[in-house]
């Protein structure tokens, strides 16, 4: 049987009587990392590092000779760097994960070309042209590469460019009705890539892609309740709680059905934030602080308890 994931094998471990010698044996050749995958790690660590420092390296090479370059090198030494980048991508040689790694270093070359050009002609336009532009300019990019930090920079942009035309364009838009809209996006790119996973329509997607996402999606979902509670129930409020009760629900069902904890950690610690926030609003009272202080404590360490004793019969199912 070829790709067995940690939870068939503990599957296989329960309902057979496989000793414990080939329970060992099968983890060591489907689940741990074994030398061959630490080198492969280590080797495109490296290089994005060295990538990352180099880009970084590039930006700040601007920002300190800035006033000393002229408007044609500054322009010119980023769009070199770019078609150079992009050229080393197409070769063949070079293995799909360091064209990846290369590419979004591309990428991040796109926003300083955008930038500088906009510091150079000082165009006018509004904060959210400048990050629209470098969404659209590496959407093709994203998608041709299928790369996880590549989809996260995407991701980021278009929450950004949204965030920055609400607050400069469409500025009569409701703060609610944005991070509702902030939590639905989010929220449905976390879904889209958790089934992905589970279906092996996309391989390899990383956890951390996955958990920066849930991570995005409650933050907008804890900032869109503490608002709502602070704002005396503005329109929108009783649909943005809805649509959290039920993601909420799902996200501590989808932590138990596949013992992960990550998703039992953030969402209690989203609560508590939120009945915290109910509870300032009921009163500003000293006695009440005293109160919060108590509710705090007591909740984190039943979290904590709950979270330990699941772990705990978790590993002794294995």
């Amino acid at each position: 049987m070829k790709n067995l994931q940690r939870e068939d094998i503990q599957i296989i471990s329960r309902h057979s009587n496989v000793t414990e010698q080939g329970i060992e044996r099968a983890l060591k050749e489907n689940v741990y990392n074994d030398k061959e995958t630490w080198q492969k790690f280590f080797r495109l660590f490296l290089i994005t590092l060295g990538i990352g420092f180099t880009t970084a390296g590039i930006i700040f090479f601007f920002a300190y000779n800035w006033a000393d370059l002229n408007k044609f090198v500054k322009l010119g030494l980023i769009e070199v760097l770019i078609v150079a980048t992009t050229i080393m991508v197409l070769l063949p040689k070079i293995k799909s994960g360091t064209k990846n790694i290369i590419l979004t270093g591309s990428s991040f070359l796109v926003g300083a070309l955008f930038a500088v050009f906009g510091q150079i002609y000082q165009t006018g336009a509004d904060a959210y042209d400048f990050f629209l532009a470098w969404t659209l300019f590496i959407t093709l990019w994203v998608i041709v590469s299928n790369f996880a930090p590549l989809w996260l920079l995407y991701i980021v942009l278009i929450n950004t460019t949204f965030f920055l035309y609400t607050e400069q364009v469409a500025k009569d838009l409701p703060e609610i009705l944005v991070i509702t809209s902030l939590f639905l996006f989010n929220t449905a790119i976390l879904i889209a890539s958790v089934l992905l996973d589970h279906y092996k329509k996309i391989e390899n997607i990383p956890k951390w892609f996955t958990y920066i996402l849930a991570l995005g999606s409650v933050t907008f979902a804890t900032m869109g309740i503490v608002f709502g509670i602070l704002d005396d129930n503005p329109p929108l409020f009783p649909l943005l709680i809805s649509a959290i009760i039920l993601v909420f629900a799902l996200g501590i069902w989808h932590g138990i059905r596949s013992k992960n904890t990550f998703y039992l950690s953030i969402i209690p610690l989203s609560l508590i934030i939120i009945i915290t926030t109910l509870l300032f609003k009921i009163s500003d009272e000293m006695i009440m602080f005293l109160i919060v202080g108590i509710f705090i404590i007591v909740s984190v360490t039943l979290v904590i308890m709950s979270l330990l004793k699941l772990q705990k019969k978790w590993t002794n199912e294995k």
